[in-house]
């Protein structure tokens, strides 16, 4: 199903999105899912047979502002290196094990809503990444059993100040900045798609910049569920950034990067399109 988090009628809502039509949770008997009811076959079934009798009140897409998925996540776990491309592009070796980083929660940021190029940054970079929403707490949790923590999925963009990565040598305060994790539009749940085997795509003012699959992951979803749940508590509303194909701007030669004035769209296949445009702090 594709869960969607909006606003409407001066408030914030949940629905299901079917074509150009979203059905407004707020009206159904359970009210506002948890990640754990996105996370549960029982409470999909409900709310699917509740859409089937057109017993929601809806709301044109059109006609509502799309928010993030997530509006504060505990944490965001980012993977670096994790498509075989992108290790290709660095000329830097497969890692043995996943090579995690965080970034700031208070960097998420909505469908629409402009990322800020800091005053103090140069180098401000675009990253296409798969979103893994966790919905249920998440211990010790088996590759093979990965799925039944998982709400769903959704797009990042995990927006990089290269030079405060470099000047720091480490990537915290160059990934956390405010407006550096655009996330949206939609929370699709896992028996929708395959994340293991999704195109994914960035574009910069229409010209394609990354464009790649997750059949590249080098460590796939399961994996890392399971290689992080076997160090940390995962907890619903967790996002995993599952990492970046190749094509970023700071390893083309010469760089292509962000400035104010650009549109940047990454995409991923079966969620859809999220698309920030780029403005001065000033």
């Amino acid at each position: 199903m594709r869960f969607v988090r909006f606003t409407a009628d001066g408030s914030v809502g949940w629905g299901v999105r079917d074509g150009d039509r979203i059905h407004d949770l707020r009206a159904h008997a359970t009210g506002v899912p948890s990640y754990g009811d996105v996370a549960s076959a029982g409470y999909r079934n409900r709310v699917r047979d509740a859409v089937e009798r057109g017993s929601l009140t809806t709301h044109d897409a059109e006609d509502v502002k799309a928010l993030a998925p997530v509006a504060q996540p505990g944490k965001i776990i980012c993977v670096g290196l994790n498509y075989h491309d992108h290790a290709e592009e660095q000329d830097e070796e497969v890692p043995e094990k996943p090579m995690l980083f965080a970034k700031a929660p208070s960097a998420v940021t909505n469908p629409g809503d402009p990322i800020v190029h800091p005053a103090d940054v140069e180098q401000v970079d675009y990253e296409v990444e798969l979103g893994v929403v966790i919905g249920r707490t998440a211990r010790n949790v088996e590759e093979a059993d990965a799925d039944d923590y998982v709400a769903g999925y959704t797009v990042v963009n995990d927006v990089s100040a290269r030079d405060a990565q470099f000047e720091d040598e480490q990537f915290f305060r160059g990934k956390s900045y405010d407006t550096f994790a655009p996330m949206g539009p939609a929370l699709v749940t896992g028996d929708e798609l395959d994340p293991n085997d999704l195109e994914v795509e960035c574009t910069v003012n229409g010209d394609v910049k990354q464009s790649s699959t997750t059949a590249e992951f080098i460590f796939d979803v399961g994996e890392l569920v399971e290689y992080l749940s076997h160090r940390m508590t995962l907890h619903p509303g967790d996002v995993i950034s599952t990492g970046t194909p190749g094509g970023v701007g700071i390893f083309r030669d010469p760089p292509e990067l962000l400035e104010p004035g650009d549109s940047v769209t990454v995409s991923v296949d079966g969620i859809g399109d999220l698309t920030n445009p780029v403005v001065s702090e000033d």
